[in-house]
């Protein structure tokens, strides 16, 4: 652990500390913030009505539509004059959710990503080389703080250059990497394509994120690369990645509770669900000091697992990994689906790379669904009756797990265009009323 104190703190000790911090944050956001005050008071709530972290449940949800609405600054509770940094969201459409950060908030976020870090078994003998995106988007910059806290070497690498990242981490002797699961699929084929042994680089450690991803992808890129691939967990709005990450027992995220107060809730009706019922995600910063953070609904569905304290000695909950979102999922002919659930599909099937994109369409008054599907180059040049039974194969396999048919297009390696970001799995075409062909 990188603060055993902290991390490892008496769960009776922790509540009393997060209702600590509840108290001060409602103080803070009622006092500070003119949004807060008033959907506080809208909602019948004042500051002296939270005594303990069990009040929470009394507070009104935070949405990210409410962030737009007050875009530029409007959430803000601490002077320009007491914000070092700011970041905003990378989203598509409307405008971005912007974040400020005091010093202390820097130095918090900054603690977070250095115990993620020490989840995965880094130290400070270590060469973290970071290959998020650095600039608005949190990522790249909230793991090169996080290296520095724990005093390891940080690689300012970002995304991209892929070639110059492979050389690098063969002549630098990189151990651990941070960057999203798809590129680190990008970077294997890369190093494939130059006649590189990843296998050969003293790798010890991944932390991926920013997208979802799922066992069967871990298992992939882990055959892949020379590393224990962890999930790591954060989101702007709340403080970027150092919200929750898994250890080397690879069962759950560890969320950090002394900062991030997390709830699982009923999508439909926002009511708390209990331990291991699966809901969507909300969090609470309970020590943010720029932006004050209260029930953020991430839209992220996932659980709390209940299955008793995590071998590591961690006593922070731990979230499982994400299965989709709730504004991601797609609806095709009245059945709910994730890109997930189609990714288990193919990277459990040989020669199948996983690289995909799903089309959906409407043709008339029906939707209509293709996966684009990369394989193999050995796979690409066999004879037809193969393809297509692989085809077949896929076809029958999404309809099982789905329970709906999808049209199946086999494509060449390369084909489908690579993102150094968040991968792009998703393109809805359909024209329905009021809604817009979108991309995710």
């Amino acid at each position: 652990m990188f603060n055993p104190q902290d991390e490892a703190r008496p769960i009776p000790e922790l509540r009393n500390l997060q209702g600590e911090r509840l108290r001060a944050l409602v103080a803070r956001a009622y006092a500070n913030v003119p949004f807060y005050r008033a959907k506080l008071e809208a909602h019948g709530v004042a500051p002296e009505d939270i005594r303990g972290i069990d009040d929470i449940v009394k507070l009104p949800f935070t949405v990210k539509g409410e962030f737009r609405e007050q875009y530029p600054f409007g959430m803000f509770a601490a002077p320009m004059a007491e914000i070092v940094r700011i970041h905003a969201s990378s989203g598509t459409t409307g405008k971005p959710t912007v974040v400020g950060y005091t010093k202390a908030d820097i130095d918090n976020w900054a603690e977070c990503a250095a115990r993620s870090l020490a989840c995965g078994g880094a130290t400070a003998e270590d060469i973290v080389q970071i290959a998020y995106g650095y600039g608005l988007f949190t990522g790249g910059l909230g793991m090169h703080y996080g290296a520095e806290r724990l005093g390891a070497a940080a690689l300012p690498m970002s995304a991209g250059n892929t070639e110059k990242q492979i050389m690098l981490m063969q002549d630098f002797g990189v151990t651990v990497l941070c960057c999203t699961p798809s590129y680190a699929l990008q970077i294997a084929e890369v190093a494939e394509q130059m006649g590189v042994d990843l296998k050969k680089l003293p790798l010890k450690c991944g932390l991926f994120g920013a997208e979802p991803w799922t066992e069967a992808m871990r298992r992939h890129i882990e055959d892949l690369l020379p590393l224990k691939a962890l999930d790591i967990y954060g989101l702007s709005e709340v403080a970027g990645p150092g919200v929750a990450n898994e250890c080397l027992e690879q069962h759950g995220l560890h969320v950090f509770e002394d900062h991030f107060y997390p709830e699982i809730i009923d999508p439909e009706t926002g009511e708390p669900l209990p331990d291991g019922e699966e809901g969507e995600l909300v969090f609470t910063g309970l020590t943010k000091e720029g932006v004050p953070l209260i029930r953020y609904r991430t839209r992220d569905l996932t659980m709390i697992y209940a299955d008793g304290p995590c071998p590591c000695g961690r006593t922070g909950r731990r979230i499982a990994r994400l299965t989709g979102r709730t504004d991601d999922m797609l609806i095709v002919r009245g059945i709910n689906i994730f890109p997930s659930q189609v990714e288990d599909v193919l990277v459990s099937i040989e020669g199948v790379k996983p690289q995909y994109l799903i089309v959906v369409d409407r043709q008339g008054n029906l939707d209509t669904m293709e996966i684009k599907v990369e394989i193999s180059e050995e796979l690409f040049s066999d004879e037809v009756k193969k393809l297509e039974g692989l085809r077949d194969k896929i076809q029958h396999q999404i309809r099982v797990m789905l329970n709906i048919s999808a049209k199946i297009t086999l494509v060449e390696p390369k084909t489908i265009e690579r993102s150094l970001g968040k991968a792009k799995r998703v393109q809805d075409l359909r024209k329905l009323t009021g809604q817009k062909g979108v991309e995710s």
